[in-house]
């Protein structure tokens, strides 16, 4: 396998992962740009043609490279990012509940990573991290650059970086434990960050996760892993879920104080109206991974509860 080092502001990371998630991380540069030309123009339904060329490729070449990385066409991405399209898959209010009553995330879960969350002591909570260590570096994923941070507990922080945003991630995990010992470790995060990005859909890895927030953060943050890969929740439902039904605006404020992108799937919540709300690490990169997931999870053979 190849090797090379990267490196974002202060997040310096030795990348060694599996061809796959290479090419899908590489990939996903041009599938962003396709994804902001297409969520832009699609009232205006734009010809293959008209997206190949606004990434700078061929039509036959970018046909192939959307699908190596979807697993759908880009005619069908277009039609799965319309407003009608996230009504249809809100329409299902009971799914939060049917979740509940399956002891399972839905249909859904069975495809997904199986996340155990756990929220930080109270005396770890005031003590900032103090006798805490925390691990940290970079990775390969097919949504571009991660960061990952994780203590042997379980992992702490997950996040999307951009030359943009590239100090961000390590800024926040230092402001977020101030008193924990911090440090690179370039073996654990890429080895966990293949575990999380590459795994084994038929035997899912159980990840454990570690979180500091108020007991009404964690109690969003656990309603968010009810919600089945390839599906929507909206802001409401997620409050109404965790019997808080007019509590909408705090939820969302929760679901955007999310330290783990991804595993704790944020990305599947959009506004009651169908439209998707915001996303700390970008609305495109919120298309990216619900198309994504939409995708695996109509294709891979659903097993019976």
């Amino acid at each position: 396998m190849g090797r090379r080092f990267v490196e974002f502001g202060l997040a310096f990371a030795y990348c060694d992962q599996s061809n796959g998630i290479k090419k899908l991380a590489i990939d996903y540069d041009r599938i962003e740009t396709a994804i902001r030309f297409i969520s832009t123009h699609y009232d205006t339904q734009p010809t293959l043609d008209e997206i190949a060329s606004a990434v700078g490729l061929s039509a036959f070449h970018f046909h192939r490279l959307f699908r190596r990385w979807a697993g759908i066409t880009p005619k069908q991405f277009l039609q799965s990012i319309t407003v009608e399209h996230a009504k249809r898959l809100l329409a299902d209010s009971s799914l939060l509940d049917t979740s509940l009553e399956l002891g399972l995330s839905g249909p859904g879960r069975l495809h997904d990573h199986f996340v155990k969350l756990e929220a930080v002591t109270p005396g770890q909570f005031k003590t900032l991290g103090k006798d805490l260590t925390i691990e940290y570096g970079t990775c390969q994923s097919p949504f571009g650059l991660a960061f990952i941070a994780a203590t042997d507990r379980g992992i702490c922080q997950l996040a999307f970086i951009t030359q943009n945003s590239a100090n961000e991630p390590l800024e926040r995990l230092r402001k977020s434990w101030p008193n924990a010992y911090v440090s690179v470790n370039h073996d654990k995060i890429e080895t966990l960050g293949e575990t999380i990005f590459n795994a084994d859909p038929d035997s899912p890895p159980t990840l454990s996760v570690i979180v500091k927030g108020s007991k009404f953060q964690v109690r969003v943050w656990k309603s968010l892993l009810q919600i089945p890969s390839g599906k929507l929740c909206s802001y409401s439902q997620i409050a109404q879920n965790i019997q808080k039904p007019s509590a909408s605006r705090a939820v969302a404020n929760a679901i955007g104080a999310n330290p783990i992108a991804y595993l704790i799937p944020c990305h599947r919540v959009i506004r009651s109206t169908g439209t998707l709300g915001g996303y700390h690490w970008g609305i495109e990169r919120k298309l990216a991974l619900q198309a994504y997931e939409t995708a695996h999870y109509e294709r891979t053979p659903r097993s019976e509860p």
